[in-house]
């Protein structure tokens, strides 16, 4: 077998764009290898700042040959479909084979194909994979026409087997591919000869350059935590920075400092940002006081000094950088102090879209809505309205200005520094949360009212001047949004009138609309269409949740939830599996008869009419079970529900097996149908069975 390995050598790639190039990479590659006939073992894509890196193992050495027939006109046909079919081939009547079939014989144009070295594929793949990638900016340099991220320099492309290493012929815009390349930029830039992967990689470890980025990011994290722990501090986890930097350096030089004491008494999400930001620095925290009192920066190489001269312009800058935050930290809070409200001036000026106001029409809707959705949640109606009223403010702030994501942050820094309860302020910092399926849901009472007006304030509006997601354009995040609602009302377990809080927020909004109720009913279905992917993720099935969001009072999520997951649990039972089809069945039976019959049998089922002991004994199962089912659903008790439905399963699968429902005695067969009545309405108490598949 042959392994192929594949160097793209170029300036620098934006860290951001490497996972994909690689990926790109292995795809473009390996589906047009695959393609034209060569299969192989493993791949695995690497990349650097300066490389995009190919190793294919377990290569076909050659595409195996290959025989295509097409089939052509019948024998009898007129001529001129022959000589069409002749010119579409190539080929003369003489080349053609007759085939028997059906009706009659026809020709049959048979072509083979030999199979073709491994190196004169790899050229063709390759070439046009560069070519063709999809990098989402590129520039064209030079004279050239190829475009690629940053100018490409060299390609290496050698195929290697028993007998040694090959180059692959190619060129590509006049970069003819060889099997040299080079080291680090600046330790070890000479370039040398390599014959297979794993002389590649041990070679250019020792020219400084670290090839696998799951390594660099182990080593960095690694010996930032080392450093840390030296320093009595740990180091802030950040995959997304850690991954960034990893795409920086090619050999990585882990340097921690001090932050300057003047900047100790600065926010430490301030702190972070600022460093993460600008400088791509981790942060290091104080576990004792929780203070950012340190950094990590990352170099691309070593010095005689171990790094004191870099880290010591790093110091300057960062100095620099943080003397801006503590000039806009210092500056906002002298307006907080004095009268945070003041901000609120600014916020009419701030559009917040065109048809739907500005940010402070926008707030006084939310408050509004807060104060509504308050009582329903546990909190201070007055808190809540204070607190909706506060949320925004902190966008008029110098700080929010340099560092939008701080928005929420420091608006809790600021309600505090202005005499705000911690209520007030921790829904200022709550009300965005959360922000995706993996962020903390606020349970602190007020924080939970403003959020859910926020997010319903967000998703009325949009409704109301009918700009909804389509496909996969969500331009305004409203499936976050709706996403949010649902984790903030099922998380915390609060029982809402969902649709009356629409009707609320759709009224607040006085942009031109479309019918209120249409609009309203729309929203909660696009709400259940989120809580169905929620579900999803949970592992409970999609007809599950449709059969329960077919009942009444499907806006209260909770109910609906604790519904889904109890009948999930019973259909993951033989019992429960077995239920449901009698259930289905007799829906379906009593469905097709009042099509037919024109009529709907709903009730007069008597057992006097009765004909069989296991009629007689689902009669007296059903008495049983009904006032059952409809005591456990009055008081919202599903488990007892559907264990009353349960015991149904015995008797329903009696009756089935020794009775005929359409039976030709009219009497019988319409006792029967309403008794199938019985069964149906019993089990729609707690969902609709009829939507369960299998």
């Amino acid at each position: 077998m042959t392994n192929l390995l594949i160097e793209l050598f170029s300036e620098e790639i934006p860290a951001r764009m490497q996972p994909r190039a690689r990926d790109d990479l292995r795809r473009l590659v390996t589906d047009g290898l695959v393609e034209a006939g060569l299969t192989f073992a493993s791949a695995g894509a690497f990349s650097t700042p300066r490389r995009l890196v190919l190793s294919v193992e377990g290569l076909d050495p050659a595409s195996k040959p290959q025989r295509e027939e097409r089939k052509g006109p019948r024998v009898d046909a007129p001529e001129q479909a022959l000589q069409g079919f002749l010119r579409s081939t190539g080929l003369t009547r003489e080349e053609l084979q007759i085939r028997d079939e059906k009706k009659g014989q026809v020709y049959v144009a048979v072509f083979d194909k030999p199979g073709r070295p491994a190196a004169e594929i790899v050229a063709e793949v390759l070439t046009r994979t560069i070519r063709d990638f999809p990098w989402p900016k590129s520039m064209r340099w030079g004279s050239g026409s190829l475009r690629w991220v940053r100018p490409l320099h060299a390609i290496l492309c050698i195929l290697e087997d028993e007998s040694g290493a090959e180059i692959v012929p190619l060129t590509v815009d006049g970069i003819t591919a060889g099997d040299r390349t080079h080291g680090h930029r600046f330790m070890a830039p000479d370039a040398f000869a390599v014959r297979s992967f794993d002389d590649y990689a041990a070679k250019l470890r020792r020219a400084k350059v670290m090839l696998d980025p799951a390594e660099r990011e182990s080593a960095i994290a690694q010996e930032a935590d080392n450093l840390g722990f030296a320093r009595g501090l740990e180091v802030v986890q950040d995959q997304a920075l850690l991954t960034e930097v990893a795409g920086l350096v090619e050999w990585p030089v882990t340097l921690m400092g001090r932050i300057e004491p003047q900047f100790l008494d600065l926010p430490p999400e301030v702190l972070q940002t600022s460093m993460k930001e600008h400088q791509k620095f981790f942060s290091a925290r104080n576990p004792k006081t929780g203070r950012i009192e340190g950094f990590v920066t990352v170099a691309n190489i070593e010095t005689p000094d171990d790094g004191a001269t870099i880290l010591a312009g790093n110091q300057r800058v960062l100095a620099a950088r943080l003397s801006d935050a503590a000039f806009f930290w210092d500056n906002d809070l002298r307006v907080a102090r004095a009268r945070m409200d003041d901000w609120s001036q600014g916020l009419a000026s701030v559009t917040f879209h065109n048809k739907l106001g500005s940010q402070a029409d926008r707030v006084a809707r939310i408050a509004s809505l807060a104060r509504e959705i308050a009582p329903m949640v546990g909190a201070d109606p007055d808190q809540a309205e204070r607190a909706a009223r506060l949320a925004k403010l902190d966008l008029r702030s110098s700080m929010v200005g340099e560092f939008p994501e701080l928005q929420g942050v420091m608006g809790r820094y600021y309600a505090l520094e202005a005499g705000e309860p911690p209520e007030i302020a921790d829904a200022a910092r709550d009300h965005y949360a959360p922000l995706g399926p993996s962020d903390q849901v606020p349970t602190a009472p007020v924080s939970v009212a403003v959020a859910l007006a926020d997010k319903l304030d967000t998703l009325t509006g949009f409704w109301a001047i009918d700009e909804k997601p389509t496909g996969s354009k969500d331009p305004f995040a409203l499936r976050r949004a709706a996403l949010g609602v649902i984790r903030l009302v099922v998380d915390n377990n609060k029982r809402l009138p969902l649709a009356k809080l629409i009707e609320s927020g759709l009224a607040a909004h006085e942009a031109p609309k479309a019918d209120d109720s249409d609009a309203a009913d729309s929203l909660l279905s696009f709400l259940h269409d989120r809580l169905k992917v929620h579900l999803r993720d949970q592992g409970i099935r999609h007809d599950i949740i449709d059969a329960v969001l077919a009942q009444p009072g499907n806006d209260d999520l909770v109910l609906v939830v604790s519904r889904a997951r109890a009948l999930n649990a019973l259909l993951a039972t033989d019992d429960g599996q077995n239920l449901t089809q009698g259930l289905k069945r007799a829906s379906n039976i009593l469905a097709q008869a009042e099509e037919r019959d024109g009529v709907e049998y709903s009730f007069g089922a008597d057992p006097k009419f009765a004909e069989t002991d296991q009629e007689r004994a689902l009669f007296t199962a059903l008495d049983t079970a009904e006032p059952a089912i409809r005591q456990a659903v009055a008081s919202e008790d599903v488990t007892a529900a559907l264990a009353a439905i349960a015991d149904l399963r015995a008797p329903i699968d009696a009756f089935f097996e020794a009775v005929q429902v359409n039976t030709d005695n009219q009497i019988v067969r319409r006792n029967r149908l309403n008794l199938l009545h019985r069964i149906r309405a019993a089990g729609r108490q707690i969902a609709d069975f009829g939507r369960i598949e299998g």
